[in-house]
């Protein structure tokens, strides 16, 4: 009896030891210990200035507005950089809490996972060498060979106009990008602010002046996960009366 005490013993403070390293503690105000839950973010960050790394950090418009939900959450905020078609199966399966990563609300992805209100409005552009035939929107054709990043907007949008024949798919936007200058693709259609990043920092490169759609983004979740969805939204809408989320979205993409 002694025997199986012990071990039972010893099992309840295994148990009490696993919990410990699975959660964090945080001193409140009146200096008790309390258990912070973690906000687990999805995110690739690809897409500078919404998600990007300095380092091994993930930063951005998406990272700050996340970090600003969390702190209205009372919660401690997790990102975790992955690829961009692998977030809303994540999101479903629960392996993360929540998709952010400039992604648009779409009637695909609204079969498959929930979304927060809206809180920035995106472009998608086309990315060209300097001296192109592709003058326009117009210009583009099933003949035209079109770079995207695998899974998002531009990828969907394209493949839907242009058949899939017509559309190079690549993981990252930058490869994309890379693909246009070796020659490789007639162009990248893309947000339109990594579309500004990538253009700055590769020579020969331009955006055409007409853009080729204009979405919203927004924030996925798991459907059944219905209490985080009303929660984050009340905290974002709470961000974007106050300014926050404007603020936020100033300090990376300036006033044109």
């Amino acid at each position: 009896m002694k025997k199986f005490l012990a071990v039972l013993l010893a099992a309840v403070m295994i148990c009490i030891s696993f919990v410990a390293c699975s959660s964090e503690t945080k001193t409140d105000e009146t200096g008790n210990d309390t258990q912070q839950a973690t906000l687990t973010m999805a995110t690739n960050a690809e897409f500078p200035p919404y998600e990007y790394k300095e380092g091994d950090k993930v930063v951005g418009i998406d990272a700050e507005i996340a970090q600003a939900i969390a702190d209205e959450l009372g919660m401690k905020l997790e990102i975790v950089d992955t690829k961009f078609d692998a977030i809303i199966p994540g999101v479903q399966s629960g392996k993360y809490d929540m998709g952010m990563a400039g992604m648009t609300v779409t009637p695909e992805r609204e079969q498959s996972v929930s979304f927060s209100n809206s809180y920035a409005t995106g472009i998608q552009s086309i990315i060209v060498k300097e001296g192109s035939d592709i003058k326009s929107v117009d210009d583009l054709s099933s003949e035209t060979k079109i770079g995207v990043q695998l899974g998002t907007t531009g990828d969907i949008y394209a493949s839907d106009d242009f058949g899939a024949e017509a559309v190079a798919q690549y993981d990252k936007g930058a490869d994309a990008v890379q693909a246009l200058i070796a020659g490789k693709v007639d162009c990248v259609i893309i947000d339109n602010e990594p579309a500004k990043a990538f253009v700055a920092a590769n020579t020969g490169l331009t955006i055409l002046e007409t853009s080729y759609a204009e979405e919203d983004y927004a924030i996925c979740f798991a459907k059944d996960n219905t209490e985080l969805q009303t929660k984050v939204n009340d905290a974002l809408k709470k961000l974007i009366d106050n300014g926050t989320v404007k603020t936020i979205v100033d300090k990376y993409i300036s006033a044109e």
